[in-house]
């Protein structure tokens, strides 16, 4: 099922800041030599995220789904000047892929990247984060929610990706895959905690905008 439409896309890209050349180039090097490209951020989502992070001016993020680097590169370009982004991703495969980018990008001083599972990683980052961005494995969800939740600083903001999960979130529980369930149910869980305040954005694939009070 197709979120937003193509043309509608088609039109937000026109206006949108235009995607810088490296990350065009390593869109387009996600799409031609990467499995399941789609998971990339993309031009408007990564201009979106470029945004977030240069209104906030974090000092440190989270972000869970490197990929290939896309996101991060994005997501670091508002830090402070001794900030630092943690990107963490359980595909050893795409480490270099995505280091040659941040470097290129100029970030490798900014940009600390994890390889493994974020739930035995997350434990040991000694650090409080200003912006989290969750971006994995949907059925993981809501254990990064509660992992995170205390490293979160009071006022600071999480974004979770693919929320509406190809829009069979609003189609009958029974016609849902599971990760689609698994979004209904991380969505569910943020909206009734009351430490939270929650946007559901219907960008992209959706993403879930919640900052902690």
């Amino acid at each position: 099922m197709e979120v937003i439409p193509g043309d509608i896309q088609a039109f937000a890209e026109k206006y949108t800041s235009p995607e810088a050349d490296l990350l065009y180039r390593l869109h387009r090097e996600t799409y031609l030599k990467v499995d399941q490209p789609h998971m990339l951020s993309g031009h408007v989502q990564g201009v979106f995220l470029s945004m977030v992070s240069h209104m906030l001016r974090p000092r440190r993020i989270l972000e869970i789904g490197t990929y290939t680097g896309y996101s991060a590169i994005c997501l670091a370009q508002g830090l402070t000047d001794d900030g630092m982004l943690h990107t963490i991703d359980v595909n050893e495969e795409l480490e270099d892929m995505a280091a040659r980018y941040i470097a290129e990008a100029g970030l490798t001083a900014k940009i600390t990247q994890h390889i493994g599972k974020a739930a035995g990683i997350i434990p040991q980052l000694n650090e409080t984060f200003d912006l989290v961005f969750i971006d994995a494995d949907k059925a993981g969800y809501i254990g990064y929610y509660d992992m995170v939740w205390e490293k979160l600083r009071p006022g600071g903001f999480m974004l979770a990706d693919n929320v509406l999960y190809h829009g069979e979130v609003v189609l009958p529980e029974t016609e849902q895959s599971n990760n689609a369930k698994a979004m209904v149910r991380f969505v569910e869980k943020a909206v009734a905690d009351e430490r939270a305040e929650t946007l559901l954005l219907t960008l992209r694939d959706g993403v879930l905008l919640i900052r902690k009070k």
